[in-house]
Parts: structure tokens; sequence; C-alpha cells
């Protein structure tokens, strides 16, 4: 059985959270805020969430915009142990590389850093196609530890 496919399959959440936001700076700012703001809510730890969501999201606000739609962001906690991020586009065709593809940038490259950021903090991650026209890139961190 493949691990990663598994992993793509959502158990019952003992809590969460779900937003549209518009595919703009501003949009992925407020991604991050409310993050912030619901995992302290929940008395959870946020600051890897945090940076996680700023690169997702702002990866939908960049290259997953599509003028007229909004991505979402969805926070999902189950058993207390384990808190997964997605953060969902409209550009299901422009689909970044896999976990332990992103390859890092020039050293004067304005940017991406994103993912790399992402594969750092995250215990996994992966990208979800569809449906069509969508994608969805998920993180999940182990809160246990």
């Amino acid at each position: 059985m493949n691990l990663e496919i598994v992993r793509t399959q959502r158990p019952a959440a003992s809590r969460t959270f779900t937003v549209l936001l518009s595919p703009t700076r501003r949009g992925a700012q407020l991604a991050r805020l409310l993050t912030v703001a619901h995992l302290g809510a929940w008395g959870l730890p946020s600051e890897s969430a945090a940076h996680i969501v700023a690169e997702l999201a702002a990866n939908a606000s960049v290259h997953g915009r599509v003028r007229g739609r909004d991505f979402q962001l969805r926070l999902a906690v189950h058993h207390e142990v384990l808190l997964r991020i997605e953060v969902t586009d409209t550009r299901g065709d422009s689909v970044p590389s896999g976990p332990g593809s992103v390859e890092a940038p020039e050293d004067d490259a304005e940017g991406g850093r994103g993912l790399l950021i992402v594969e750092a903090l995250a215990d996994h991650w992966g990208v979800v196609p569809g449906p069509v026209p969508l994608k969805t890139v998920w993180a999940e961190l182990d809160l246990a530890r």
C-alpha cells in the first residue's frame, strides 16, 4: 500500500476551520492570521503552521490564481495529535513538484523557496489533483512531538 496515497485520505477531524479567501496578497496574509487565531483559540501551537499557511497561501495567490475564483484554506485537527493544512486553488494545471523533489533556487533568486520551507517544517506534505480545475496542496504537523 502506498503511504502517500493513504495520507491524502481525510480521517474524521475533531476540529475544522474552512474559509474562502481572495487570491491576493491580502488574502494570503489573512489566511496566516486566521490560522494563528484559530489554533490559538484551540490551544494549539501555531508557529510552524503559520509559516506553512503563509507559503501555501502565497503560492495559491501567485501560481494558483484565476481571476474571479477564490482559494480555500482548511485546517483540521485529528484526535488532538495531527494538524492537517490544506490550500485548494483553481489552477489544477499548475502543480508543484512533490515531496523530496523541490529544488533550491539560485542564490540570487527572489523567490522559489516556499515549498522548501513547507518541506522543512511539515512532517508530511503533498499535492492532490482535482476535481478539475482544482488542486490541493496539503501539509501535516504532528502535534504530539
